[in-house]
């Protein structure tokens, strides 16, 4: 999961996914050898020479300013997340990473104090890898018994690819799958020397068909806020709005929650599900 494999990866896909007539350039006419954009094409758009671009490419400059990085990103029509991303890659800041016998991410005392307080809100807190590090009862009854995995089984992406529940949990599967695959491309980006990570996606890569097809498209969104469909065995179809909070000295961590609308059916379902899996009283 090196650096310049990814930013290869990531430059040509993006070359790929565009036309001339997307970023008024002429057409020729005649088949295309490459899908998209041409190297020389980027490098007119971008302001740059071809052998500099096709350099880039292939990960061999080593410091490329910021300012010829935000003119790829315009050549290419990134958007915010892909632009941060295309400066992790090009651009990677060294770190040390945990080991892998480090001892565990501790959840925020903040975080667990509201995690605690939302009774009536599914809730979790993500880690790093997008490891699960706490959750609350109402989250337990919508996702399922966190509690019953091994702790190094606890992880949204392991559990969206390889348990077979979750195609069933999610109504729009696919697009809960992309949102995780890009998500870890951020963080494969921000943690370029984490080998719990490199190994956790390389296991991923050989035990699910899909994770592989789409890491290779290589999508790029950061986890912020927007709605998840469930198919739940209890209640039916529900649809929860989801927001994640971070704070600002420690990204490594969010606190994400579901909601659903006032007075729709989901509420009523949601409610339901709570009262179905709330503790008999003593």
């Amino acid at each position: 999961m090196s650096t310049a494999t990814g930013l290869n990866e990531f430059l040509r896909s993006r070359r790929a996914r565009l036309r001339p007539q997307d970023v008024a350039l002429p057409e020729y006419g005649g088949a295309r050898r490459v899908a998209g954009l041409r190297r020389e094409e980027i490098a007119q758009l971008a302001g740059v020479s071809v052998d500099y671009y096709t350099r880039m490419e292939q990960g061999r400059v080593p410091n490329p300013s910021a300012g010829v990085l935000d003119s790829l990103a315009r050549a290419l029509r990134l958007d915010e997340d892909e632009t941060r991303h295309l400066h992790q890659l090009a651009r990677p800041r060294r770190r040390t990473a945990p080991a892998s016998g480090a001892a565990p991410q501790l959840v925020r005392p903040m975080l667990r104090r509201l995690l605690d307080g939302l009774d009536d809100f599914p809730a979790l807190v993500m880690g790093r890898r997008m490891d699960v590090l706490a959750w609350n009862p109402a989250a337990l009854a919508l996702l399922g018994d966190y509690g019953a995995l091994d702790p190094a089984e606890r992880n949204i992406a392991r559990i969206t690819f390889l348990a077979p529940s979750s195609r069933d949990l999610f109504a729009d599967w696919a697009d809960c799958a992309r949102e995780n695959v890009a998500y870890l491309h951020l963080e494969a980006g921000r943690h370029p020397d984490d080998p719990v990570l490199a190994r956790m996606i390389g296991e991923l890569s050989m035990r699910s068909a899909d994770f592989r097809r789409m890491w290779a498209e290589h999508p790029v969104r950061d986890k912020t806020s927007g709605t998840k469909r469930f198919h739940h065995p209890l209640v039916g179809e529900v649809e929860l709005a989801y927001e994640t909070l971070r704070a600002a000295d420690d990204p490594d961590q969010a606190l994400i929650t579901y909601a659903a609308e006032p007075g729709s059916a989901s509420e009523d379902a949601l409610r339901m599900l709570l009262a179905w899996s709330a503790p008999a009283p003593r």
